[in-house]
């Protein structure tokens, strides 16, 4: 026997959206049998959308590998489902599965940061590498972490002062989520290539999806979604540079980069600093 779809909580409507023309709706699916397992999609009717007369979410079925491949292939309806109805929150509060997914980026993040700085600071210049591999870690943890905090920051300054943005938590669930393509070097540890041109190629394809998603989630064309994305990078390169230069890692000179090569390697080092994360 059919039941009605789930009620909405008290408060504020949901946050629930047709993931392929953004119309509002009220519930995702309506619920047949409770002893059917819902999360695999077993037991429920999609809900059509009243504009577009197609399936609102049709994500509601599909499992999470489903939803990788496609925010590798940087479809914005997988980006409706996960900002809209699957992690947006009336309440602006981060869930708990993003904030478990920022400790792993970090993570991440602190992985290849330390192993492009190994690979490209040249042996004369060793600085913080001469410490003790404990401190050496606390370092990049430090570095990684102060550059996060300062891109989402940034982001979010942004978005609240000039867009009238009034969730900036949405905005970092955003950033986390479009970021998931940083996982990709996990696979160093079944092959091996050269880290600081898969940490490039990574660094791309997280600009991408952080613009898409910004899009996506303030309603912007993509020029405005880049020059997003383009000042966190720019505020986290510059912090970057200056932690870099305290601890003797990098030098500045008129002529450049001492030890780096000239303008050529100037332009790869703002790839690493301003791609990376």
């Amino acid at each position: 026997m059919s039941s009605s779809p789930p009620s909405p909580p008290p408060g504020p409507p949901p946050l629930f959206i047709c993931i392929e023309c953004s119309y509002p709706v009220s519930s995702l699916y309506t619920a047949y049998s409770s002893a059917d397992d819902h999360s695999l999609g077993r037991g429920v009717r999609l809900t059509q959308c009243p504009r577009c007369k197609r399936f609102a979410d049709k994500y509601v079925e599909h499992d999470f590998v489903v939803l990788f491949i496609d925010m590798v292939l940087i479809k914005p309806q997988v980006y409706r489902h996960l900002l809209f109805n699957h992690l947006g929150r009336t309440d602006d509060k981060l869930d708990g599965s993003i904030k478990r997914l920022g400790v792993l980026l970090l993570l991440f993040d602190v992985y290849l940061t330390w192993a492009r700085v190994e690979k490209q600071i040249p042996t004369s210049n060793p600085g913080i590498l001469n410490q003790p591999i404990v401190v050496q870690y606390l370092f990049f943890l430090l570095l990684c972490f102060t550059e996060s905090i300062l891109f989402h920051f940034t982001i979010r300054l942004i978005t609240f002062y000039l867009l009238s943005f009034t969730r900036p938590n949405a905005v970092s669930t955003a950033l986390l989520v479009s970021s998931c393509t940083k996982l990709f070097p996990i696979l160093m540890v079944i092959w091996k290539y050269d880290v600081p041109a898969a940490a490039r190629s990574v660094g791309w394809a997280v600009v991408v999806n952080n613009v898409e998603a910004l899009r996506i989630l303030l309603n912007v064309d993509y020029f405005r979604a880049a020059a997003l994305t383009g000042c966190g990078a720019v505020v986290r390169a510059v912090a970057s540079q200056t932690i870099l230069v305290a601890v003797g890692l990098v030098k500045w000179e008129w002529e450049g980069w001492e030890g780096w090569g000239g303008g050529e390697e100037v332009v790869r080092w703002v790839e690493w600093v301003g791609l990376g994360m």
